[in-house]
């Protein structure tokens, strides 16, 4: 089984700001929020976590973590999106919807083009369900990542915004994948 979990809220999450690479911390509401999803999966049998390597994933699954000594690995296939020329931008201010559209594939001057954002982590998942295929592995990630990941277990691309798609996790919503 594949958990994911989104992190928790940071500052720029309330500002509605595009939060990329930048490497932003939660604030005390992501604390809380990451002490009640480690609430909501203490029973959960969880042989391991993955991780983005951005401060505001990592002290998530830590946080989960607490009392647990699950093996965490970092691995940088599911870090956010680039966001480029657009990160610390408010998603009103530049096209928001486009830039999540799969199948426009809109090439940019810094942001991941979408189409190798997705390929960066289907090649991640792969992985996963190779090397972790009888573990039951929590994933501690992104909005952005939480896309792909929907996408890739739902063998569906959904044409037009992904965001708007529905696709994307709220702060500490947990999902989880049964993998085939």
């Amino acid at each position: 089984m594949i958990y994911i979990t989104r992190h928790g809220q940071t500052d720029w999450n309330v500002l509605k700001k595009v939060m990329g690479r930048c490497d932003e911390p939660l604030n005390s509401t992501g604390f809380n929020q990451a002490i009640e999803t480690k609430k909501r999966l203490l029973h959960t049998d969880i042989d391991l976590i993955i991780c983005s390597p951005l401060l505001r994933a990592k002290q998530t699954a830590e946080i989960i973590n607490e009392d647990r000594n699950i093996p965490i690995i970092y691995d940088q296939r599911i870090i956010e999106r680039d966001f480029g020329e657009f990160e610390g931008l408010q998603t009103s201010h530049f096209d928001f919807n486009s830039y999540w559209d799969y199948y426009k594939n809109e090439q940019y001057q810094k942001a991941e083009n979408i189409q190798v954002f997705f390929e960066r982590v289907y090649d991640f998942l792969n992985d996963v369900i190779v090397n972790y295929r009888d573990k039951n592995v929590l994933l501690v990630a992104h909005g952005g990542v939480s896309i792909p990941v929907a996408c890739f277990f739902q063998e569906n691309i959904p044409s037009g915004s992904l965001v708007s798609a529905g696709l994307v996790l709220e702060n500490c919503q947990v999902l989880s994948y049964s993998v085939k």
